[in-house]
């Protein structure tokens, strides 16, 4: 009759010989040449699955503020709808799917007739004079008041800050929102009604379209300057 105790020995032993078999094997293995790629490969695998459990974890605690219905302008607590309607903008997602983004090409508007259908109010009712631009991290653009035209801007690419004179505004006399580096943002600024664009981002350019509905000349009194001194 076999003994229980001799052969759990036996397995144990010639299991503890495998283990060690296998570990001279691999010290061998990792002393050529050809191991650095395959390690490196690992290194590699371990990094991505690392990042992808990074991302997936952003993904679960974003803010909740931000909207997750992308079929309707997004809104932020901070930024909220009464800011946006005080500042005379209304914002969308960049990401399809969204009202401005019907495929996955990315997104594609009119200014005049989306601004008109989201109830911006006092825009350009036509594009008789059409500029677009960049405003690179840090930089100003607009902080000035136009007297003959009304406009209506496109903005894009980084986070910015656009702000509209409002005199219903206690204490300030304007409005000013925030636009989010994924957000697509239409706004209108009635004829004597001053507003600036700035680029507060770190690192990325935004953009922006101004369509005004009639020719400007800069260099006469139609227009003020400088408006706003802490810009």
């Amino acid at each position: 009759m076999a003994n229980p105790r001799r052969n759990s020995q036996s397995s144990e032993n010639q299991f503890h010989s495998q283990s060690i078999q296998f570990s001279s094997s691999l010290v061998h293995f990792l002393k050529k040449p050809h191991a650095f790629p395959f390690l490196l490969s690992i290194l590699l695998l371990l990094t991505w699955v690392s990042l992808r459990l990074q991302h997936s974890s952003y993904l679960s605690s974003a803010p909740s503020h931000i909207s997750k219905d992308k079929d309707k302008p997004l809104t932020h607590k901070k930024w909220s709808q009464l800011s946006d309607s005080s500042a005379n903008v209304i914002r969308f997602s960049s990401g399809f799917p969204s009202r401005i983004a019907k495929d996955k090409r990315g997104w594609l508007l009119d200014p005049i007739s989306l601004a008109l259908d989201s109830g911006i109010s006092g825009g350009a009712v036509g594009c008789v004079s059409i500029h677009l631009g960049e405003i690179q991290p840090g930089g100003l653009r607009g902080n000035h008041r136009h007297h003959t035209c009304n406009e209506t801007f496109v903005i894009w690419g980084a986070e910015t800050k656009f702000r509209l004179e409002n005199h219903q505004v206690d204490g300030k006399g304007y409005a000013e929102v925030t636009i989010g580096a994924d957000e697509v943002a239409v706004a209108g600024s009635p004829s004597g009604t001053a507003h600036a664009l700035i680029n507060i981002d770190p690192v990325r350019s935004s953009y922006f379209i101004g369509c005004q509905d009639s020719i400007i000349n800069y260099n006469s009194s139609s227009t003020d300057f400088n408006v706003w001194k802490n810009l």
